[in-house]
């Protein structure tokens, strides 16, 4: 009986299971660690993701939206900013309309979120809110398989390029606050120590001015001509050397364009057939498909059809191209009308050529 006891205990222990390091854990643990380290980056301080941000935001705000009144301009701006930088935006509805939440847990389901805690913003402080998914509009964008609840900014797609940014205009920014300027080391006659002393007080601290002053003896002293000790010397650094101008050029260029923005945008030389092929790239490969999410999500969660139009507020299109089709249409159904061609056969032909 004891050795049956025994086996029977043994067949009956639990059985201990483990977590893969692709598991349940993992994911939560990617995640809580890219909420806490930023889903953005240093580089949104900087004046190109700033110009970059506010060209989506005016997009958004400007855009068509048909099917809701929830998503107002102003909220549709609000929207478009926290997903540049944060790369997803969540708001809750409510019956005062889309409320912005800042912070937020989420449970999923086969990937897909089932019920959120949200944290939403008051002027007294915030509350803590359950919802579940239906209540929720969620856009994301940069999702990945790993978490494809959880979005990514575009700086934080190219960390690398934001981090070049920042730590060049960082370096830029200490070094005309912190370097000698303008400043230079001119050499004088000697005279005595007390007026020597005068004038170093005197030139000290004046930026831009002469900074130090000295003698002909002292630099005769280190081995050098009189004659030639009578030139000033710059104290300003050559920051042509360290390819300042070129690698801050680049990065700013990448960083524009991991938001959709053509870097001739913001070329100085550029005239307005180049800004409006900016301006058409922006809104129809980069501001348009984001619309579209928000419409598939709003339409979603609304009840309603919900349609994002983006490229027409923004005249995002070829003018001329656009009135040469329609003569063109124009001409066609004249011709159609002549030759006694049914309306039917007309459309079926225009649909080939993607006219509906």
């Amino acid at each position: 009986m004891t050795m049956l006891g025994w086996f029977n205990r043994r067949k009956t222990a639990p059985v201990e299971t483990r977590s893969s390091g692709a598991g349940y854990t993992a994911e939560i643990m990617a995640a809580r660690d890219s909420f806490i380290s930023g889903r953005r980056g240093v580089a949104e301080l900087t004046a190109t993701v700033q110009s970059c941000i506010s060209l989506w935001e005016g997009g958004f705000a400007m855009a068509d939206v048909d099917g809701t009144d929830l998503l107002t301009r102003q909220t549709m701006a609000m929207i478009a900013r926290s997903v540049a930088l944060n790369g997803e935006s969540v708001l809750l509805a409510t019956e005062d309309g889309l409320v912005p939440a800042v912070d937020w847990d989420v449970t999923t389901r086969n990937g897909k979120p089932r019920a959120y805690r949200l944290t939403i913003a008051d002027a007294g402080g915030g509350r803590s809110q359950t919802a579940l998914a239906p209540e929720v509009l969620h856009l994301r964008i940069g999702t990945d398989a790993v978490t494809p609840w959880i979005g990514t900014a575009p700086l934080r797609r190219s960390s690398l390029t934001g981090g070049m940014l920042h730590a060049v205009e960082t370096a830029l920014a200490e070094t005309f606050e912190n370097a000698p300027l303008g400043s230079l080391i001119a050499h004088l006659p000697d005279t005595g120590a007390d007026d020597m002393a005068s004038m170093r007080g005197a030139f000290r601290g004046r930026r831009g001015s002469t900074l130090v002053v000295e003698g002909v003896a002292q630099a005769t002293a280190a081995g050098m001509n009189p004659t030639i000790g009578q030139k000033p010397d710059q104290l300003s650094p050559d920051l042509s050397k360290s390819m300042t101008a070129e690698t801050l050029a680049a990065a700013r260029d990448g960083i524009t364009m991991a938001y959709g923005v053509l870097p001739s945008y913001f070329n100085r030389a550029a005239t307005g057939p180049a800004i409006r092929e900016a301006q058409r790239q922006l809104a129809v490969w980069t501001l348009q498909p984001i619309a579209q999410l928000l419409a598939d999500e709003a339409t979603a969660k609304l009840g309603a059809a919900v349609t994002i139009d983006t490229t027409r507020p923004l005249q995002a299109y070829d003018a001329g191209g656009r009135a040469r089709a329609l003569s063109t249409i124009i001409k066609a159904m004249a011709e159609a009308k002549e030759a006694d061609i049914p309306t039917a056969d007309v459309s079926g032909a225009m649909k080939l050529v993607d006219w509906t």
